[in-house]
């Protein structure tokens, strides 16, 4: 099930005995662990009724003893049982005769009144070579039917969700500055909550600025990307040798980031020269083309086609083009070749 269904569930009907949550989210995670405590335990019963174990360091039926001994002080648990896939047997496939899940599937059909049991897994992802192993997983705890999955965010979802968060923050930012901060996490819905706390303590009242997400942001590199190509539209030299310094101080792969550089530009270019105007267009022709372009992006892409003539716009495809050859020849210095780009779009 999703998180926002097991959330729904805990409203309408008491914890099941046991639930298996799978997935690398950790910001949804969070959030069904503080509903399910809720839930479950009263603010008395948090002392005594919380247990912590994990299973790289204790065996299942070690956990599942706990989970069937009685407190005299807390009538309802909560046993969280971390690293569930290290119960696993190594080297060869989940059997149904496996000691230990014929230890869970018994206790399963016989669960202690008043205690749930969450085993986490938090370790594999649900695509490319992760996949098989969650499998597994789940194929070992089948006993429980509840199985709870925290998927990544994707950069769409991301942007929601950070839309939430700065709005209950109260964070004065602008919806470009909002997609660069996604962007630049990935849409990881956890580091964008932790940054947007950040951002609401560092700026106050304020309207945060590119400038600040650069600062604060761990991992920030696309974002002083967009500030370079802000800076070459502006003609603007020095905030365009900063950016390119701070990108050298952050361990940018230069190759990468003028990769980046020149897909920004093209885009802008082939907008320019299909006369679009705005992000809604830009949006709606690229994907009616098969290039997936999101709303931020679009946004991206309009202020770089307003910052640059139709000249130089198409200059700047061309000296990227040759920027790129430069980087490639043998033992280039990365930093002269892209110093001397940007004061060839600056000049």
């Amino acid at each position: 099930m999703s998180p926002e269904i097991f959330l729904r569930s805990l409203l309408k009907h008491e914890p099941a005995p046991a639930y298996l949550f799978i997935g690398p989210d950790a910001f949804e995670r969070d959030r069904c662990r503080r509903a399910l405590m809720d839930r479950r335990l009263s603010p008395d019963e948090r002392g005594d009724g919380f247990t912590r174990l994990d299973l790289e360091e204790t065996t299942m039926a070690a956990v599942l003893d706990d989970a069937r001994s009685f407190s005299l002080f807390a009538p309802h648990r909560l046993i969280w049982a971390a690293s569930a896939e290290a119960v696993l047997p190594r080297g060869r496939a989940v059997a149904d005769d496996d000691s230990s899940v014929q230890e869970l599937a018994a206790y399963m059909g016989d669960p202690s009144p008043g205690v749930t049991l969450v085993f986490d897994c938090q370790r594999f992802d649900f695509e490319g070579d992760d996949k098989a192993k969650l499998e597994r997983v789940q194929k070992y705890y089948s006993a429980i039917p509840d199985h709870v999955e925290f998927r990544r965010y994707t950069v769409e979802s991301g942007r929601r969700v950070a839309q939430d968060l700065a709005k209950q923050a109260g964070l004065q930012i602008a919806p470009a500055e909002l997609g660069m901060l996604v962007e630049a996490l990935a849409g990881d819905a956890a580091r964008i909550a932790n940054e947007i706390e950040k951002l609401s303590l560092y700026a106050g009242t304020r309207r945060v600025t590119a400038d600040d997400i650069a600062l604060l942001v761990p991992d920030a590199q696309e974002t002083t990307i967009f500030a370079l190509v802000a800076a070459l539209g502006r003609g603007d030299r020095r905030h365009s040798l900063d950016a390119l310094d701070t990108l050298l101080r952050e361990g940018e792969y230069l190759p990468l980031a003028l990769t980046f550089l020149a897909t920004q530009f093209r885009l802008a270019l082939v907008a320019q020269e299909a006369g679009l105007r705005g992000a809604q267009q830009i949006q709606t022709w690229f994907t009616r083309q098969g290039v997936r372009v999101w709303r931020d992006r679009a946004e991206q892409i309009s202020q770089t086609v307003g910052a640059f003539p139709a000249g130089k716009l198409k200059l700047a495809v061309e000296r990227i083009s040759d920027a790129d050859r430069a980087l490639r020849d043998a033992r280039p210095d990365d930093r002269v070749v892209m110093e001397e780009l940007v004061f060839s779009l600056t000049a």
